[in-house]
């Protein structure tokens, strides 16, 4: 095929795909718009577990679960929280926010919140629902130098946590504890989930006290809640 006639299609080619893109952006909108427009009508939200499904299927290992956290996990997991202890409250990986909204149910003010969230598109979700938190896009697994450096300004009441550690090293596991404790109050609680039958954290570790949750059966898969203190 002559240059030329290369040229020519190469330029089709790009047309195509551009007008691809732009009416696949407005399709996009319009769908947001009417998903937004019901979840406002019937005050649910039916679109986290699509938003968290595509997450996961881009970057597995990055994310703690398929879909968001079930409510029985999330009460259980804010059951743990404190709050009349003052300070503010850190979650981890806080995805779409069924933990955050639980922690709002259970008396927790938004803008004692710290939403520490690697993906971006949730990072604008949590800002949009929760203004008055502090919503910080980033690894938590450096979550000293992360926070120290932004919005940390006092001890915290406690760290609720929805990566998932099992898929990090022991050592980067404990790292991160570690670095949490130094960011709490003395006592105060590091909440983590897991599908897994064992700790995160082996409970032979002799400087962290563990507490664990029954499990519970309600969510998908079933999980348990452990509660890690320092001694």
């Amino acid at each position: 095929m002559p240059l030329q006639a290369l040229q020519v299609l190469e330029k089709k080619i790009e047309q195509q795909i551009r007008l691809f893109e732009f009416k696949r952006g407005q399709l996009e909108h319009k769908i947001g718009t009417r998903i937004r427009a019901f979840e406002q009508k019937n005050r649910i939200r039916i679109d986290d577990e699509v938003r968290f499904f595509r997450s996961w299927m881009e970057k597995p290992l990055a994310m703690g679960a398929v879909t968001p956290s079930g409510r029985a996990l999330a009460r259980t997991m804010a059951s743990y929280v404190d709050p009349e202890i003052p300070g503010p409250i850190i979650e981890l990986g806080p995805g779409t926010g069924p933990v955050t909204e639980a922690l709002v149910a259970q008396g927790i003010e938004p803008s004692r919140l710290v939403l520490i969230e690697f993906n971006p598109h949730f990072c604008r979700l949590l800002s949009e629902r929760y203004p008055t938190a502090t919503v910080v896009q980033g690894d938590a697994y450096g979550l000293r130098p992360l926070l120290t450096s932004c919005c940390i300004r006092e001890p915290a009441a406690a760290v609720v946590s929805g990566l998932p550690l099992f898929t990090k090293p022991l050592h980067t596991r404990l790292r991160l504890l570690y670095e949490a404790f130094e960011l709490m109050l003395p006592g105060a609680p590091f909440i983590q989930f897991t599908y897994a039958a064992v700790s995160p954290i082996p409970k032979s570790h002799g400087r962290v006290r563990t507490q664990a949750s029954e499990r519970i059966w309600t969510n998908l898969p079933p999980a348990r809640v452990w509660v890690y203190r320092k001694h």
